[in-house]
């Protein structure tokens, strides 16, 4: 019965690693059609839309990727998808403060992963499976297809996939067109595009938004420098 058992989950443990190594090699080549979190927010009452429409890295303002690693992953060029640095200070001060809320550390490679592969729960299970495909699209993709896949199905309001519909959303334009500051908008509302808006910034967005812009040329100097 054991051996039965053993062999049924061996089984299944291989398809798994199979299909997940398949798919995220399919994935390299062909956009992936819906995410779990897209079909989720379909079915809430309150969204019940998906707005989403496929663009390039090319199609897309070299200002948006530029304003969503300064925002969200300052070393995305550099990592192998984690940021051990700042997962440390994550934790150290998740530590100190509990019973507020949790300070993430995920990078783009991570939401990334989450969002093409996962559900969205802050269960260990699903965690560890994100380590697990943050490792494979590491593996298998580029840093650009990274990139591309994240500017493109990342949750950018309500029922709002991806940077043209985004682009579309808040400022009535292509993703091609978007200037500095509307790029930090946008990456200035990603950790909660449900409560925030990049057409009608709180004062909080606001600040977010000229700190993003202030840290872009940082980042940009670095690269001429490098």
């Amino acid at each position: 019965m054991l051996k039965k058992a053993l062999r049924i989950v061996g089984i299944i443990a291989a398809a798994f690693f199979i299909l997940s190594i398949g798919t995220t090699i399919l994935y390299r080549y062909i956009n992936p059609p819906i995410t779990l979190l897209m079909i989720s927010r379909y079915f809430d009452p309150e969204i019940g839309k998906i707005e989403k429409e496929w663009k390039s890295l090319d199609e897309i303002s070299k200002k948006l990727p530029l304003a969503v690693v300064t925002s969200e992953d300052q070393k995305f060029e550099d990592h192998f998808g984690f940021d051990l640095e700042s997962i440390e200070k994550a934790a150290d001060y998740n530590a100190k403060h509990k019973g507020k809320p949790v300070k993430g550390a995920s990078t783009i490679s991570q939401q990334t992963a989450k969002n093409v592969f996962l559900w969205q729960s802050r269960s260990w299970f699903r965690k560890g499976l994100e380590v697990y495909f943050t490792f494979l699209i590491e593996i298998f993709w580029s840093k650009e297809r990274i990139m591309e896949v994240y500017l493109n199905v990342i949750e950018m309001g309500p029922g709002i996939y991806g940077a043209e519909a985004a682009s579309q959303y808040y400022f009535h334009k292509p993703a091609a067109k978007l200037s500095k500051g509307e790029s930090a908008l946008i990456a200035a509302i990603l950790p909660n595009p449900l409560k925030w808006s990049a057409s009608k910034p709180t004062p909080y967005i606001r600040r977010k938004k000229v700190w993003i812009m202030t840290h872009m040329k940082y980042i940009e100097l670095k690269e001429i420098n490098n």
